[in-house]
């Protein structure tokens, strides 16, 4: 049943039909009420200096935009960084380090999905997870960090940053806030980020499939998994779960019986918590490319820092 509501609300807002449309309307006093406490919130805000260059990947949108990969882009580029992140659905809570330096001291039940997967794929970084980001912040530069990557930062406004916000190539179905539409914010605040990097025009994402066999099977707990559709081979069978699903060993070998597959075939984030299983898995590799220019204006924001504070 919670399943079913999951992913219900994720067609609702952002492919919906007829009812569900009616039901967006019907919820629009909710919307502006919403909109008018977090714009609010945005401006009485007061940028807080902390004495290191942070750069905030986040968007506007509810659900998967690319943040993480784009994260990871971003940060193999960049010396003596630090991503500091939620860990949205992690367990414990506080500040935690996932890793520094390639030396994971977490386990991803602990870190969550996205965390442990910058972790193995930026062993010249540090990692770090809390809800409360002024003390990820705090916690990074302690550890050495001379740059910061705040993933999802956008609204954090008390934080002085450069904003990256990443757009979907295609529109959205409205332009609502919640809980009538997918914003999270004024669709119009796109013009206060410092950078807007559009899906397809100045990012792009190539997917190869690493270990395929004959018959796999695909399971995912990503939003939107249908975005996966044009990386697939043709008449793969699909079990979707919902965003940052913690899976168990019985119910992936299930699936795999259930189906007769020689693997799994998952994304490399939901790679992270499969991977102590004894089951065969084909991984999704994503990478993403970004335009050269993304590169040097967050190298400008870092080297001019010293000299704005």
């Amino acid at each position: 049943m919670k399943e079913q509501l999951y992913f219900w609300v994720e067609r609702y807002l952002f492919s919906p039909n007829f009812l569900q449309k009616i039901v967006s309307y019907l919820l629009l006093p909710l919307s502006l009420l919403y909109c008018l406490i977090v714009y609010l919130k945005r401006l009485l805000a007061t940028a807080k200096n902390y004495g290191i260059p942070i750069i905030s990947v986040g968007n506007l949108i509810v659900g998967g935009s690319g943040k993480t990969p784009f994260t990871i882009a971003l940060a193999s580029q960049l010396d003596n960084v630090a991503i500091v992140l939620r860990g949205y659905k992690r367990e414990g809570t506080g500040v935690s380090v996932v890793s520094q330096y390639g030396v994971i001291t977490s386990t991803v039940s602990k870190s969550g999905d996205e965390a442990m997967l910058m972790a193995k794929m930026l062993p010249q970084a540090t990692v770090i997870v809390g809800a409360d980001r002024v003390e990820g912040i705090l916690k990074a530069k302690s550890l050495g960090a001379k740059v910061i990557i705040l993933d999802d930062g956008f609204s954090k406004s008390g934080i002085k940053k450069l904003d990256i916000l990443l757009k979907p190539a295609l529109p959205m179905p409205n332009n609502f806030c919640l809980p009538s539409g997918p914003y999270r914010e004024l669709s119009s605040l796109y013009k206060k980020a410092d950078l807007v990097a559009i899906e397809d025009k100045d990012f792009y994402r190539t997917v190869e499939i690493k270990d395929p066999t004959e018959r796999m099977v695909l399971v995912t707990a990503i939003s939107k998994p249908q975005r996966l559709d044009k990386y697939l081979p043709s008449f793969i069978e699909k079990v979707y779960y919902p965003d940052h699903y913690h899976y168990s060993g019985n119910e992936l070998e299930s699936i795999l019986r259930k189906y007769s597959a020689d693997s799994i075939l998952t994304t490399e984030k939901d790679a992270v918590k499969m991977e102590n299983f004894r089951i065969d898995l084909s991984i999704l590799e994503l990478n993403l490319t970004l335009e050269p220019y993304i590169y040097e204006r967050v190298n400008k924001y870092i080297k001019d820092f010293g000299k704005i504070t």
